[in-house]
């Protein structure tokens, strides 16, 4: 039965089906955003490699958080911008499932990096005396290296899934990217294991965690409100509250995508929710060090002061 189907070669992505005035509006909107991500977070990471007060633990972490964030931004919005000023919005199979890898990778990767950066401030404000021997670089690296293997482990066991499936059509997917419950949809063979799959991949690394995450900053809490001076209080609060709205942020969005029930017209929410995943919060998350985190304003002074002496 198998041989008599034809395999699909391209896919195409329906992505927002507006008329065209309004995606030649979108395209500019969408690549005035993705610029400032891939801006804001760049300038993120060239402080804390410029800047040599910023080579703590914890804005070593915020720096995989920038490349994590550029690279998740650009693993579907160049294909999205492309799509929105083509006649043809089409896509190769084999670059969809590369797509499909990617996002799903730095989305893990993401999230593990979270709440790394939660356990950080966790040992920074309740174990200050002991902060430098648990968070040496070597644990640093270590605890680094293992957000990305282990997120690229979990996208591969993904993907193997999806190949294991004959794919004939339908050859349309109602999205601008390859997201992963969509290429389901082409499968002509039952995906039930494969979502399986991804509803226990997806509450593994997104309610496990951010169970964790609301672990350590409820200990973080009452560990600041024992701290004496209103001073040690309010920078205590500061460098947690920038995390924090990351954290509400990324997790609130994926839980709903991937974790809630899904309801009658759940794709074009989950088109927005993706949307807001991809390009908005990866554009948000530097902002929000920026905006509230002194030192790093003070780094951005530093180093603009030096430009100018120069």
């Amino acid at each position: 039965m198998e041989n008599n189907q034809t395999r699909i070669t391209e896919v195409i992505l329906l992505g927002f089906q507006v008329n065209p005035a309004l995606e030649l509006f979108l395209f500019g909107f969408f690549l005035l955003f993705y610029s400032l991500t891939l801006m804001s977070n760049g300038i993120i990471l060239g402080l804390i490699c410029l800047d040599s007060r910023l080579h703590t633990p914890m804005y070593f972490f915020l720096s995989h958080l920038a490349i994590v964030d550029m690279s998740y931004a650009s693993s579907t919005v160049p294909k999205m911008l492309a799509n929105l000023v083509m006649q043809k919005k089409i896509i190769s199979f084999a670059p969809c499932l590369l797509q499909t890898f990617l996002y799903l990778a730095f989305a893990v990767t993401e999230c593990m990096i979270l709440l790394v950066m939660s356990y950080d401030r966790y040992v920074a404000i309740c174990c200050p005396l002991q902060y430098t021997l648990i968070m040496s670089w070597r644990a640093c690296v270590v605890l680094a290296a293992t957000c990305w293997i282990f997120s690229f482990l979990l996208a591969l066991v993904h993907i193997t899934l999806i190949l294991r499936l004959p794919f004939c059509g339908p050859q349309k997917i109602n999205h601008f990217f390859c997201q992963i419950m969509s290429v389901f949809k082409l499968a002509c063979a039952d995906t039930r294991l494969n979502q399986v799959v991804l509803f226990a991949g997806s509450v593994f690394v997104l309610v496990g965690p951010l169970c964790l995450v609301l672990v350590s900053y409820s200990r973080i809490l009452v560990a600041i409100l024992r701290i004496k001076s209103g001073e040690g209080r309010r920078k205590a609060f500061s460098t947690c509250s920038s995390h924090l709205c990351i954290v509400g942020l990324f997790f609130g969005s994926a839980i709903i995508m991937y974790v809630a029930p899904m309801s009658h017209n759940s794709q074009e929410q989950r088109k927005i929710l993706s949307l807001f995943y991809s390009l908005f919060n990866p554009m948000l998350n530097p902002l929000i060090y920026g905006l509230r985190n002194a030192e790093v304003k003070v780094a951005l002074r530093r180093v603009l002061w030096k430009q100018r002496s120069m």
